[in-house]
């Protein structure tokens, strides 16, 4: 007696499909939104939303959504230029989109905070951004 219909195996080959990724693109400034896009709009948005986010605190987003950031305020400056790459490497790994993180500059500001610039490569193209702690 056959448990699964004629013609259905487990060995049906499985098709991923990457579907259109649109988005509301939000003004910041004026805090209305201002449209939609799938590209490279879209994806530098999203990179400022995962910088913005603290990981872990937002019940709103999964747990492998954002970064950990702020556990580095405070610390020797050595240890923050080592460990903010890598941070932030791991905060763009769950998204596909993103290929790479490259170019890492840092550069010390008034009142003892940081600024980390780098390029942020993904499918849709390069674009720069920054963080500062």
């Amino acid at each position: 007696m056959a448990t699964l219909p004629e013609g259905v195996g487990l060995s049906a080959p499985v098709n991923y499909v990457d579907k259109p990724t649109n988005t509301f693109l939000i003004d910041w400034v004026s805090r209305q939104v201002s449209g939609m896009d799938s590209g490279l709009a879209a994806m530098r948005q999203a990179v400022e939303i995962m910088l913005e986010n603290e990981r872990f605190e937002w019940q709103i987003y999964s747990s492998d959504f954002g970064c950990e950031l702020e556990s580095l305020i405070g610390e020797e400056y050595d240890y923050i230029i080592s460990e903010i790459p890598r941070r932030i490497e791991e905060a763009f790994s769950t998204d596909s989109r993103i290929l790479s993180v490259e170019n890492f500059s840092f550069s010390r500001q008034e009142g003892n905070s940081i600024k980390c610039s780098f390029d942020v490569v993904t499918v849709f193209g390069t674009f720069g951004e920054e963080v500062v702690l």
